[in-house]
């Protein structure tokens, strides 16, 4: 990928935006394999150029933009990116619950919510479970619902091991995951 354009009002360092080209060279990746139509791709890659533009930003701003944010700060970059995106002109749904939803999961989401919260968790700069992320990242094309029920499965147990509450949006991702893949 040659280089994905942030939106202006990014606030993001350059660890950061190295992430976010990680997951977009993913995503395209994906919809390359899946023959995606090129206007879904563009969906695709405008939520991943959103789900992290405010992950650097201020707090006061995050909290400004996103108070209610499931009383975290840690997921408040999501809903604030999503909240500023519809700002300044974004109207495709989909891409806004993609981003605002990136770290929680979202039982609604369409393919561009799907496709982030994999790229998200699987690109490879993160070193957790390596050779096992990158086989999921290869079977992505193959079995997307299998990927990403294991990618929730992973991630839902985490959660669970480190004692926290899961969240009713990341309930309801796991229940409607549940019931697709049945």
């Amino acid at each position: 990928m040659s280089g994905l354009a942030l939106p202006d009002w990014a606030q993001v360092k350059k660890k950061r935006r190295a992430h976010i080209q990680r997951v977009a060279h993913l995503i395209e990746q994906w919809a390359d394999a899946l023959e995606t139509t090129a206007s879904e791709r563009a969906r695709w890659l405008r939520a991943a150029a959103l789900h992290d533009a405010l992950k650097d930003a201020p707090p006061e701003l995050l909290l400004e933009l996103a108070p209610e944010a499931w009383g975290s700060d840690q997921l408040r970059h999501g809903p604030a990116a999503a909240a500023m995106a519809r700002r300044h002109g974004e109207a495709d749904q989909g891409v806004l619950d993609a981003v605002r939803y990136h770290s929680v999961g979202f039982g609604g989401w369409d393919a561009a919510g799907r496709m982030l919260y994999l790229a998200d968790y699987l690109e490879p700069g993160r070193q957790h479970a390596a050779a096992r992320h990158a086989a999921l990242v290869t079977s992505v094309p193959h079995d997307p619902v299998g990927a990403l029920l294991a990618v929730a499965a992973e991630r839902i147990g985490l959660t669970v091991a480190a004692g926290q509450q899961l969240l009713p949006e990341t309930v309801a991702f796991w229940n409607a995951l549940a019931c697709a893949a049945s």
